[in-house]
């Protein structure tokens, strides 16, 4: 920016020296100088515009890259701590404005060192242009100050009802086949209508303010470049200074209009992105659930017993096991503690699994959860998940999971695409992939959340049959109320209240306990009542 003001001091030697005096010779030196440093502009202008690009790119990656990480970090406690149309706002709308608020740096800079150049260039031409220009600024700034402060106080209760309502969106995205099904999309489509009205409403007071302070970027400017040209045209006239000093005045002024520019719009886009940055800061706020690894432990280095105190869960290394409860939530949440998703007192081989290296538990045990997001891809991307892809292995955790009739039904086979959350699968297909993806990792603990619950009787046995044989001597637990499932089960664990009351095979439960054999007659009679 310091080098937009040269060619108007070139420009006015040029009138001064070249035409004033009528010496071709010096004004063909200063034309040349003149169009050398419009070149050397242009090419600055280019670096500039490459290096705000970068800068604005890289602000929006290592954002996206630091809200991606902490999400991960918080693991399966991320969804009770805010919401999924929260994160999707941050990710579609606040990256991008901070991105932008990252532009001001070098603009900014620059603007700020012209202002100061260029005052004491004209100092030395008329102190009182140099004061006019140096009073302008400060001017300009406080007349946008109300305005900077209306965004940020309108720009947050804005983007906390957008949070709120893409929160909405995705919810009844998610739930459009049973919004369907019941008749309810009608009701939630007014809702949703209405809300974002309102939404609408409250974004054009953000606007109106958003839109002076673009509006006086162009207009205060070019008002300050008139006042100053009329003084200058006023001491030319008065012979207090030559026609190429009013020129030269005239363009350090004109030159100014886009530091000022850059300044105002500068000042907008910190105010936005200030409201933006709080959301982003506020997820970023947010602690795990289970403490960070700041000194892990390893963990066992042979397979081991997992036990968790509150329940009185015990899963014995290479054992199946089934745990039976009245509320799923229960054996659920059993089964979050297990896997080291939730701070608890679960101990591996004595060893609290809270210190141990998260690192490690990941790779050792997997907790296949029901409602594990399925991301887009082809079908064999989405099984074999982080591990390299094996056709012999990837058809054999297909058929354990007796998925094969999906890949069979579908245009490309394993190359068909999968849709975000699976919305082109039904739900057992759904839960089959699921299955499959977890088989196909072979953990050395797999626990399973109602791994079977969206399939019919028929598969369903074949299912337990299958995965009971491949799983045979590694560590693997379900949550479950079906017989199909606990009958092929090494040890079964009947929780009442969260609590294990009773121990043993399905069969011997089922002569022993009441409450057992009516929980889970009661599924079995169900499953032959519906087919």
């Amino acid at each position: 920016m310091v080098t937009l003001a040269v060619p108007p001091y070139l420009l006015s030697r040029a009138i001064d020296d070249g035409l004033a005096t009528n010496d071709l010779d010096s004004l063909t030196g200063w034309v040349v100088a003149l169009f050398g440093i419009g070149v050397v502009n242009a090419a600055l202008g280019i670096a500039r515009h490459r290096t705000m690009t970068k800068i604005r790119m890289e602000a929006a990656f290592r954002t996206v890259s630091a809200t991606v990480e902490h999400c991960v970090r918080l693991g399966a406690g991320l969804s009770r701590r805010t919401t999924a149309g929260e994160v999707v706002a941050i990710g579609t709308g606040d990256v991008q404005v901070i991105a932008q608020a990252l532009t001001v740096t070098g603009p900014g800079f620059g603007a700020a060192v012209a202002y100061i150049v260029v005052s004491v260039v004209l100092f030395s031409i008329s102190p009182l242009l140099a004061v006019v220009v140096a009073a302008g600024v400060p001017l300009l700034a406080l007349t946008i100050g109300p305005l900077l402060h209306r965004i940020e106080r309108t720009g947050a209760g804005y983007r906390e009802r957008q949070g709120a309502l893409t929160t909405r969106l995705v919810d009844v995205l998610n739930g459009l086949r049973v919004l369907n099904a019941l008749g309810g999309k009608p009701v939630y489509a007014a809702r949703y209508q209405r809300d974002s009205h309102d939404l609408v409403a409250q974004g054009y007071r953000v606007g109106v303010a958003a839109s002076w302070v673009d509006a006086l970027s162009k207009g205060l400017p070019a008002a300050f470049l008139a006042i100053v040209t009329w003084l200058g045209a006023r001491m030319v006239a008065e012979g207090s200074i030559s026609v190429g000093g009013l020129v030269a005045v005239y363009g350090y002024t004109a030159m100014l209009v886009v530091p000022v520019e850059s300044l105002i719009e500068g000042a907008g886009d910190l105010a936005r992105a200030r409201v933006a940055a709080g959301r982003v800061t506020q997820l970023l706020s947010l602690s795990p659930e289970q403490p960070a690894d700041r000194d892990p432990v390893d963990a066992p280095t042979a397979p081991s017993i997992l036990r968790d105190p509150a329940s009185g869960v015990e899963l014995l290394p290479g054992l199946s096991t089934a745990i039976v409860s009245n509320r799923p939530a229960q054996s659920a949440a059993i089964i979050d503690r297990l896997g080291g998703f939730t701070t608890s007192d679960v101990t591996w081989d004595g060893i609290g699994l809270d210190v141990i290296s998260t690192h490690q538990l990941r790779q050792r045990i997997l907790v296949a959860d029901n409602d594990a997001y399925l991301f887009t891809g082809s079908v064999r991307d989405v099984v074999c998940g982080r591990h390299e892809a094996e056709d012999d292995r990837l058809h054999r955790a297909l058929h354990i999971a007796v998925a094969l009739d999906i890949v069979d039904a579908l245009p490309d086979s394993l190359a068909a695409t999968i849709d975000p959350r699976g919305d082109n699968l039904s739900g057992g297909q759904r839960q089959r992939l699921r299955l499959a993806r977890a088989v196909y990792a072979d953990p050395e603990v797999l626990l399973a959340v109602e791994p079977t619950s969206a399939v019919d009787a028929h598969t369903e046995a074949t299912i337990a049959n299958r995965l009971h044989a491949a799983r045979r001597g590694r560590t693997t637990a379900v949550t479950t109320t079906s017989p199909l499932m606990l009958a092929h089960a090494d040890t079964v664990f009947y929780l009442v209240e969260g609590i294990a009351v009773a121990t043993g095979t399905h069969h011997e439960l089922l002569a022993t306990e009441p409450g057992y054999r009516t929980l889970v007659t009661r599924g079995d009679a169900e499953e032959h009542a519906h087919p």
